[in-house]
């Protein structure tokens, strides 16, 4: 499971956010696909896409983490907007908007003849559910705490909706891409699917696959396949012998890099390098000795070799990056030299600190790659400054509540997936517990900034002092390498938020 942290910007950058209508709908060949493919096209094909990522059930506000959003997100379910492969937000069930001169106040006009898959047919009601539903008690969406500037929301027609927020929010368009517009009339969604898009749900086989068709009635440009199909594997080698064998035609990340050269040297199949967002964090508990000091945590950042360890896992793949900010991010900066890998001031740090002898701590680890990998090498390269780690390997849904919900932790690894999320480290309760004032300030004058120059500003120095600070170890920025057959084309090349849209590609015979 990776976390989807949405920042209480919701990574967003808002200020540029087209006001037009979005052309063609989800299935518009706005994001971004590779080319060739040498039979024709069949357009009754089912598309076989390969992945790691199994929702652990169907409602992304309870706790259904990564896979079903990959799965989903876009093809299933559809946001008042959309974001797309690029990072680009478009309109999507909302035809256009208009924001009052205090910024507080939202006017969002509902696309007309669009239909749920229950047959029912949108309107406002269903916008105000949907909102309501991240922002419920028990709702555990990441990006509950992004919509909580929200004070009302008002359905004056069947085709508006008034949104007034209780303080500005330059982010709060961009935040809106991220919520899944549901059919209120729905029921219990954790095994079934009440949206829009321009598939829906099939079957789900639990442990195997996952089937998405082709829906006749949405209310966009249909789907270039009559069936996407994800099938789940339990491990990389398992997932590229898929590919391998044909039984998958896709792999929407590939995390096996030593298995690339089967690949590259086979014309049936083609290797894509894009960009992603996906960051491998040590997370420090900040309120827990003795990563309540940062000088320890500088230690403890500066005694590791993430260099090594990305090229140990990755090989020539993948980004340093020093920091919560990829490079696709506005306020990017390369902070690698912030706390460099050096051992001698790793010592003298730990000296300082009060800790010459080093210390004992115990590395809560998700079970699934690349965490046990990073964490034996993490161990070996801290006995080195006499710090003692003991893994302790745990399961996603243990992960969930021991660490991100109940703060049991001294130490973590995870992935944190979605882009422009620096801003968490403006929340004090956030799960890692970093708690700088002036951070909290920045964050929040950033967030109601009146420009995306004043917003860029801030967020740089958000960036800059959490380095300093060395928050957390930022171990390294994932690479996003999607492998396929040749005869597919029309698939996301972007690993932004891992979501992967299917209703683009095209199988030829």
């Amino acid at each position: 499971m990776r976390i989807k942290t949405l920042p209480v910007l919701g990574g967003a950058l808002a200020a540029a956010l087209s006001l037009t209508l979005a052309a063609c709908g989800s299935g518009g060949g706005s994001n971004s696909s590779a080319s060739g493919g040498s039979g024709a096209y069949n357009p009754d094909a089912a598309v076989a896409i390969g992945s790691l990522y199994e929702p652990q059930n169907l409602d992304n506000t309870a706790g259904g983490g990564q896979g079903v959003t990959e799965a989903l997100n876009g093809n299933v379910y559809e946001g008042l907007f959309k974001l797309t492969d690029d990072g680009k937000v478009q309109n999507l069930l909302a035809q256009s908007y208009s924001v009052s001169p205090d910024g507080l106040t939202y006017t969002f006009k509902l696309r007309s003849g669009v239909t749920f898959h229950t047959g029912h047919p949108l309107t406002s009601a269903d916008v105000k559910y949907s909102i309501e539903k991240v922002l419920a008690k028990d709702s555990k969406s990441a990006r509950k705490s992004n919509l909580e500037v929200v004070k009302s929301i008002d359905t004056p027609a069947a085709d508006t909706v008034k949104v007034t927020l209780s303080s500005k929010s330059i982010s709060f368009v961009y935040n809106l891409s991220y919520v899944w517009i549901i059919d209120h009339q729905a029921g219990d969604l954790k095994t079934s699917e009440a949206g829009t898009g321009p598939y829906k749900l099939d079957k789900w086989t639990r442990g195997s696959a996952l089937s998405l068709a082709r829906w006749s009635g949405y209310w966009g440009t249909k789907a270039s396949n009559a069936k996407a199909v994800f099938h789940y594997y339990k491990d990389a080698t398992a997932l590229n012998n898929a590919l391998l064998t044909n039984a998958v035609d896709v792999v929407t990340s590939e995390q096996s890099p030593d298995a690339l050269d089967q690949f590259k040297s086979n014309p049936s199949y083609k290797v894509n390098d894009g960009h992603s967002t996906t960051k491998l964090l040590l997370a420090f508990n900040d309120k827990a000795k003795p990563f309540d000091n940062a000088l320890v945590r500088k230690a403890v950042t500066s005694a590791i070799d993430n260099k090594q360890l990305l090229q140990s896992v990755w090989g020539d793949y993948g980004t340093l990056i020093g920091s919560m900010v990829p490079p696709t991010d506005p306020w990017y900066e390369d902070l690698t030299k912030v706390n460099p890998y050096d051992t001698a001031l790793a010592k003298k740090e730990l000296a300082q600190a009060g800790y010459a002898n080093g210390f004992s701590f115990t590395l809560d680890t998700p079970n699934y790659d690349p965490h046990p990998t990073a964490a034996t090498f993490i161990k070996a390269a801290l006995a080195k400054v006499g710090i003692t780690v003991k893994i302790n390997v745990i399961t996603p849904d243990e992960w969930y509540t021991k660490v991100y919900q109940n703060h049991d932790f001294t130490a973590t690894l995870q992935e944190h997936v979605n882009d422009r999320d620096v801003v968490w480290y403006g929340n004090p309760d956030f799960y890692w517990g970093y708690d700088n004032p002036q951070v909290t300030t920045w964050v929040d004058q950033a967030e109601q900034s009146g420009t995306a120059a004043q917003q860029t500003a801030l967020l740089k120095k958000v960036n800059e002092q959490i380095a300093q600070d060395a928050a957390s170890d930022w171990l390294y920025l994932y690479p996003q390498i999607v492998v396929s057959s040749a005869k597919v084309t029309g698939y996301p090349l972007n690993g932004l938020n891992s979501q992967f849209f299917a209703y683009g590609i095209k199988k030829s015979s």
